[in-house]
């Protein structure tokens, strides 16, 4: 296969696919991705036995815990994928809006109206639900999307492509709306990513170095992630149960996605009382703990942590604990090692709960809450494209908003400029 060729004939029916969805009805997106859903849900056998191919060929690699985990395609993540459909169509349309408008002193009337970004390349590894997420929302949102998964998920991801060609199909859309790469050859992707002629924008998904590469290669602007080293903060005075049910849940409901604690500090008024419950709920779920100097002297079981231990992302059982002086600490401790995308605070003090919100930069700051709430589909935007610890155009869970952009548009009755 000509890679090079391949990539360009994607990229050019994607251009020419996404005027005609930018051009289609609300109803129209809707009924795809409800056709979509329908298509799913009657694939499932096919689903199944297209991902036991990829879980033995992961196997027979020796592919990672963490990421056999994301490759699964277990019957509740094919229901969460039709439950993120069904809430992506009945979510609000937000092309063609039209807000800010105003009068000038001309008489001419000036607004923003909401348009897509035009076409999407994502680049993602293991999860094949992201496939369906990804090309739900880029759908929904009047783009057209270039899908190229990890090789380890291939089987999976061609079969969900089959179903999405079906509810493109069912709608009168274009099949190439939305393109699943169907090669593992790893030049794919530094083709998709220096497409602007095709392509508008790339969302990398995946690990550390995969995004640290379409950062620097990419020719087309990023929306991106590097990791997600996410804390929980438990402040003085913090309710006891209430800790420790953020804080077991934070790291422990899944190890291997983004928005898991990594971090654990504790205010040194509760570390006393708190981290040896903490590490009888850790121990039972086999959580290794890696503790500062103070936390080893409480936990003798935990390995000391070294520099290196506050700045890692684990996507393992495996956690760092750090006790410090108070909220001045925790802040600054957060500041110093998070990689912006997701802390918490536990607290009962309101004042300190806002300091919290304020002062911690990232792009999702939380009270009371495990990060673990951290992604489109908990925040109401039916799923996400990704996560974004940028501070330009997209911040956070990037849904249908980001998705898009905002162009001005200028209503006249004939007016000309003197």
């Amino acid at each position: 296969m000509d890679v090079e060729q391949y990539m360009a004939d994607l990229g050019a029916a994607a251009r020419a696919a996404s005027r005609t969805v930018a051009a289609s009805s609300t109803a129209t997106r809707n009924r795809a991705l409800m056709a979509t859903r329908d298509a799913l849900d009657g694939a499932r056998a096919a689903l199944a036995e297209a991902n036991a191919q990829d879980l033995a060929r992961g196997r027979e690699n020796g592919l990672a815990a963490p990421l056999m985990d994301r490759l699964e395609l277990t019957p509740s993540r094919i229901d969460a994928m039709l439950e993120g459909l069904r809430q992506v169509a009945e979510l609000p349309d937000p092309v063609g809006s039209i807000t800010e408008m105003n009068t000038r002193p001309s008489g001419i009337q000036v607004g923003r109206m909401r348009v897509p970004l035009g076409v999407i390349g994502i680049i993602y590894e293991s999860r094949p639900n992201v496939t369906v997420e990804a090309a739900s929302l880029c759908l929904k949102s009047g783009n057209a999307t270039i899908l190229r998964g990890g090789s380890e998920a291939l089987a999976s991801n061609c079969a969900i492509a089959d179903c999405l060609a079906l509810g493109l199909r069912d709608a009168g859309l274009p099949e190439a709306a939305v393109q699943v790469v169907n090669t593992a050859d790893r030049a794919a992707v530094g083709h998709l990513i220096t497409m602007p002629d095709y392509v508008d924008v790339i969302v990398p998904r995946g690990g550390k170095s995969l995004i640290e590469r379409v950062s620097a290669e990419a020719r087309v602007p990023v929306i991106k992630h590097l990791d997600g080293v996410c804390h929980v903060y438990i402040d003085a005075g913090a309710d006891h149960e209430m800790a420790v049910a953020v804080a077991v849940n934070s790291k422990t409901q899944r190890y291997g996605t983004c928005n898991t604690m990594e971090t654990l500090l504790v205010a040194e008024a509760e570390a006393q009382a708190l981290l040896p419950r903490l590490a009888l709920d850790y121990g039972a779920a086999g959580v290794e703990l890696r503790g500062c100097e103070r936390t080893v002297a409480i936990i003798p079981e935990a390995i000391a942590a070294t520099e290196a231990d506050w700045r890692e992302e684990y996507l393992a059982p495996v956690l760092a604990v750090r006790v410090v002086a108070d909220l001045d600490a925790a802040i600054e401790h957060i500041n110093t090692y998070s990689s912006l995308h997701t802390d918490t605070i536990v607290t009962r003090d309101h004042g300190r709960a806002m300091r919290f919100l304020r002062e911690v930069d990232s792009s999702s700051v939380m009270v009371n809450a495990s990060t673990r709430f951290a992604d489109g589909f908990e925040y109401g935007l039916g799923a996400e494209i990704g996560i974004s610890t940028d501070k330009l155009h997209a911040r956070g869970p990037v849904g249908l908003e980001g998705l898009t952009s905002l162009k001005y548009v200028v209503l006249g009755e004939g007016q000309v400029r003197t």
